[in-house]
């Protein structure tokens, strides 16, 4: 029975490698999936999924305007899907999560969705509310905090590493931008 999974932490915890892996197991077994990420993020090349260990894969791209839905359902009329791979879930839309769930629901197709929950201002993306809400399965993959606290924050840095609390909710980036940490060295950079 297919199901849709939502696989969530803060940054740098292998949300991309966890995805690449299950994408390698599917094809291994002969079955075909579909890899998707989102547009916006480009650090890797258009339409890549990089890991920071150094595996990497094409995906297709999806921008706000994507009907996840029609798209998967063509690709699958053209030959049989028996997966569905998401990266960068948390900058879906809240009616392309219902897409993926009409994909799972009518197709019969798993659907498995990687993202980050929360911003740098501890917000939810409304990809992620919409996953943690409407997906049949929730896992974290943890990452740790340099206190050695598991890390379900992400702070924002500026370029002389000072913690940022305004702008954009939307600023992609890396190691270089971004630093996942525990709630409390979160709280004492950012809510205080």
């Amino acid at each position: 029975m297919a199901q849709l999974y939502f696989y969530y932490s803060a940054m740098n915890a292998g949300k991309s490698t966890h995805l690449l892996q299950s994408a390698y197991n599917y094809r291994e077994r002969g079955m075909r999936c579909v890899l998707f990420t989102a547009a916006l993020d480009d650090r890797f090349g258009q339409g890549k999924i990089a890991s920071r260990l150094g595996i990497h894969a094409d995906a297709e791209l999806f921008t706000s305007d994507t009907n996840m839905l029609d798209q998967i359902n063509s690709s699958h009329h053209a030959e049989k899907l028996d997966c569905v791979l998401v990266d960068e879930s948390q900058f879906l839309t809240k009616a392309q999560v219902k897409q993926l769930t009409d994909v799972v629901d009518t197709l019969g197709i798993p659907v498995l969705a990687y993202g980050i929950r929360t911003d740098f201002q501890g917000e939810t993306f409304s990809g992620s509310a919409a996953l943690l809400a409407w997906a049949d399965k929730l896992i974290e993959l943890k990452t740790i905090c340099h206190c050695g606290k598991k890390a379900n924050f992400v702070v924002r840095l500026d370029e002389n590493g000072k913690a940022i609390k305004d702008g954009a909710q939307v600023d992609v980036g890396g190691n270089e931008k971004y630093e996942s940490m525990c709630r409390k060295h979160f709280k004492e950079l950012v809510w205080q």
